[in-house]
Formats: C-alpha cells, structure tokens, sequence
C-alpha cells in the first residue's frame, strides 16, 4: 500500500465498515495450502524496492545505481535477485494504442532499456502497477494520470513481458469491493500473466485503503504473495492490530496463525524490510530480519543499499537465516508456545533440521526454553547452530537462551534419530490428536488467556492459550467454552474442533499434546459473529474448571 497522504487514515476508518469477510462458514479446518504453479517464487523472493526510501521521486539514474549497488555490495550473492520499481514510473497518458510508458523525464531511456540494465548484472527486473484505474499515488493526488490496469489487463501484460519484467507489484488502492471482487479482478492479472509464457512473479496487495482482507482468505490460488497487513513503518510497535501504520510487533502478531498457507510458490508477504532504514534499535533490526526468515516472508530490502553501514550489511546478508528462509520446503515457522512475552516459533528444514526462533516480545532481557521434542525432533543428542553468532554447540534436548527485549534467538537444530514428527505450520488439514488418555489438571491448576486480535464487521481472529500452573503434566488435553451471543467457527489451527450450538470443543494436537508444569499451549480460530463480540468467561480444561487469566 502506498501511504502519500494524512488523510490515509480517515479513508481507512472509513473503508473499514466495507467489506464482509469471506463467505465459508461450516468448515471447521482449513484445506491444504495452494500455490500458483507458474513456476515463480519457489521461495520466498528476495530483492530490493524503491518506495520505503524514495517514495515518488525515481529515476532510471537511481534504479541503476541500485542495481550495481546490489552487485557490489555483495547482496546479490548473497541471493538478492529482484531490482523492483514501485509506484510513479509511469507516464501519466497511455500512448494512443492505450500502451503504458515509462515517464519522459524519469526514464528517458524506457523501461526495457532498464530492464536490461538490470538483467545484464545478473539480477531480475520487477515493476509496480495497480489493477483499477489509478495506482495508489494517483489515488491520493500525488502522483498525475489515471493508468491503472482496469480494462488493460492483457495489454499491460504483455507489455510486461516485452519490457521482461519477472515480478509485478499488484497494488489494490481503493475502499470498494468485496473480497470476492478483489479475488475477480486479481485473478484477471493472474491469467493474464499466464497468457505470456514468461515466468513473473506476482505480488498483490489486497489491503490498500481497503477493509483488511489479506488475513482472511488463503491467496495461494490467486498469487505467489500476499500481503497480510497495512503497510510497515520502521518503528516496533505502532499500538495497531491491522491498521496503518504497522510496526515489527504488530505484522508478527497478524501473521504468526497463517503459517499453514505457505508452500512453494505461495507466500504471506510481511511487507518489505526496514532494515537500515532507522528507527529501532539493532537487537529490533535483527529481530526483524529475523522473523521475517523463518517465517518465509519474501526479504525485500527497503533501504538505500548505496550507503548501508556495516551493521546493515551484516543483517541482510546474514547466510543462516538466508539459508532458512531459502530452504526448498519453503515452510513457515508455526507457533510452538506463546505466554504472551516469550514466543517459540519452528520451521522444519528440507534436510530434517529444525529453525527454532526464541522470541522475546517483552522490553525486558528474559530466558526463553523449549524442547527438541516440542519442536517435532526424536533422540537424545542435538546440535545447535546459532545464525547470529555461528556458535555451534549440543544438547540432549533442552534449548535455551537469554533473549534481549525486543530480540530473536534463532537455532539450526540437527540430529536425533529416528523419523521426526511434523512441526506444527498453523492452519493444517485435520491434526490428529496423539494422546490417546487425558489427565486432568487439579482444580484451578490452569488459566486460559482468550485474545480477540483482529476483528472486522461479520468476524474475528481469536488466540486461545493454555497455560499449565499446576505441578504435574497434562498429556492430552480438551478445552470447553460457549460463545455468547451465536459466533460461528469458520477456520481453525492448532487444535481439532467442534461446535454444537454454543459450546465450543478444541482438542491438542501432535506437538502441544502435552504440558508441561508452567509451560502453555496456543491455538487460534477465525469465527463469524453479529453484533456485540462477547468473550466466553468460563473454560474447562478436561472437565475441570480454568481460570481466566
């Protein structure tokens, strides 16, 4: 989304009360990811693009010294490929055959001289358009024309092709439209695209300006990536759910549920990076790429890669966390444990390793523990490869660290024997619990945190966690509560569901089954409601009463 106006904001409030949610309301699991087989995207892209820095003012002299920048600066062997140009390259008037042109005076030479520039240097030329009749900048005035793709989506296609473009930025600027609309009219670009037989990357935004609909739909079918979120601004925590704009925090606690929707080809995008860019401290930068690694968000640097410091590049080119987020499975990280300070998210790696990223949300330094068990390994020997520090060392199950606040641990987990179980992605196709007994927890030996984080006119997200405050372990584990005023589960990750009426039944799955004294468990759920939201207020945690934290 292309944020160029105050007045931003007051479209947003405005748009918010636009859109329904989705139409499915009976499924209680999500299906198998999808993914747009056009041979794009197998991981998540990696490159670089213009508009967190620059905004409108580009030229082809500036792409040009990015694109050598990036040779030089040894990003691109470092596996950063695409050289994207955002909004306002465009000549405001169509020629007379209804063509779109690179502006006169910002690219002189034209678009395919620079997406030769670009390819001559071993790296990938991706260009930004809209898919109404203005792209966001001429939405908000600030930029000239109204040379949208809407009724040019062939032609402009095609054009792409001829210019060999390999990614385009899809942008969505506008308050209408349903979400079935939206997937209507992405879909036409999709085709389209397909239409030319050259591989393109394609990346839309379904949220500019618009009710938030990246969150609530698997966009696998329709794209290569999705945006889940507003815009990204280079703070931690803006104090925003899903609105502009968003900080690291915020876009991390959007799209941590959707882990289930990423497969080769198809990928939540996290917006593009702010790494080097200012604004937050080093331990949040690192923090920041970080995360957007493990949790298979396409790195697209924002910066100006013609001055980055040395600190910069040591982020962005870390080789561990690039090796991660590259790994062909093309996984996201799930949700192992959440207390609502210490996250423990986990990405199975081709080759049977594990990425476990200790994350501290709070602002204060803290011990972060999990398990090779609760990350899906078996065995009794382990090594650990920290990605910061190349620091190798072993242990038989235990993993732990001292986490600054606002830092992100991540380890390269490898050994154990036997066949490792899976490790948990978020929506899934029906878990299956492994418990085959339950032990109840002592009366009050539980407490249930029940979050509502994201809610829009029909629907909500909802975060369910578990935590066990009793002395003994609960293997397997059934938690009750009804909805108050007639809310409908729709979708479900991290747990097996059933709803008879009211009374809601989640049930673990393979890696939370069971709890240890102290340790949680987190599932979550969009549902469709009608009137007032009312959170449930008694929980039971197999027959026995839960507190509510």
């Amino acid at each position: 989304m292309r944020q160029v106006a105050r007045r931003h904001r007051v479209l947003t409030a405005m748009a918010a009360g636009l859109l329904a949610v989705t139409g499915a309301t009976t499924v209680l699991r999500t299906t198998e990811a999808m993914a747009l087989e056009n041979g794009a995207a197998r991981t998540p892209p990696m490159g670089w693009n213009s508009w967190n820095t620059f905004g409108c003012n580009i030229n082809e002299t500036l792409i040009r010294q990015m694109a050598d920048a990036m040779v030089s600066s040894g990003m691109r062997d470092a596996g950063y490929q695409y050289v994207v140009v955002d909004d306002c390259w465009m000549n405001p008037n169509r020629d007379s055959a209804g063509n779109l042109q690179g502006d006169p005076s910002r690219f002189p030479s034209g678009m395919k001289a620079l997406g030769d520039y670009i390819h001559a240097r071993g790296l990938k030329f991706g260009i930004y358009q809209g898919p109404l009749t203005k792209t966001c900048a001429q939405y908000f005035n600030s930029y000239p024309g109204s040379t949208g793709a809407q009724g040019h989506e062939a032609q402009d296609a095609r054009q792409f092709a001829a210019w060999g473009v390999d990614y385009l930025k899809y942008d969505w600027c506008s308050p209408s439209g349903t979400i079935d609309d939206q997937v209507r009219v992405f879909n036409l670009m999709r085709d389209a695209l397909a239409a030319t037989g050259r591989p393109i990357v394609y990346s839309i935004n379904s949220n500019s300006v618009h009710s938030k609909t990246g969150p609530q739909r698997d966009w696998g079918d329709v794209a290569n990536m999705w945006r889940t979120t507003e815009d990204i601004t280079n703070t931690w925590n803006s104090g925003q759910t899903n609105g502009y704009p968003m900080g690291i925090q915020n876009i991390v606690d959007v799209t941590v549920p959707l882990a289930g929707r990423a497969k080769p080809g198809a990928f939540n995008d996290m917006d593009m990076l702010e790494v080097g860019r200012g604004g937050m401290t080093d331990t949040e930068m690192r923090s920041h790429f970080a995360l957007w690694a493990v949790m298979a968000s396409p790195l697209i640097a924002g910066n100006d890669l013609r001055t980055m410091t040395a600190a910069t590049q040591t982020i962005l080119k870390n080789a561990n966390l690039i090796g991660i987020s590259q790994d062909p499975l093309a996984r996201q990280a799930g949700q192992v444990s959440f207390d609502g300070t210490r996250r423990v998210l986990a990405k199975r790696l081709a080759n049977g390793d594990v990425a476990v990223a200790l994350f501290n949300q709070g602002s204060a330094a803290t011990t972060i523990s999990t398990t090779a068990s609760a990350i899906g390994l078996s065995g009794g020997s382990f090594t650990l490869r920290d990605a910061w520090t190349d620091a190798v060392s072993t242990t038989s199950g235990g993993i732990s660290a001292s986490v600054p606040g606002h830092g992100t641990v991540v380890y390269r987990v490898s050994g154990g024997s036997g066949t490792p179980t899976p490790t948990p992605t978020g929506p899934s196709p029906t878990p299956t619990p492994t418990p085959t007994t339950s032990t109840p927890p002592p009366t009050g030996a539980c407490q249930v945190t029940y979050a509502i984080t994201s809610q829009w006119p029909s629907g909500f997200q909802g975060d369910v966690t578990i935590r066990n405050t009793g002395t003994t372990p609960v293997n397997g584990w059934t938690l009750r509560w009804s909805f108050a005023n007639g809310q409908q589960l729709n979708q479900a990750w991290g747990a097996t569901y059933a709803q008879s009426g009211a009374q809601v039944t989640a049930t673990n799955v393979a890696y939370n089954g069971s709890i240890a004294p102290g340790g949680t468990a987190t599932f979550g759920f969009i549902a469709s409601q009608s009137g007032s939201n009312t959170a449930p207020t008694a929980f039971t945690l197999n027959d026995q009463a839960c507190g509510r934290a």
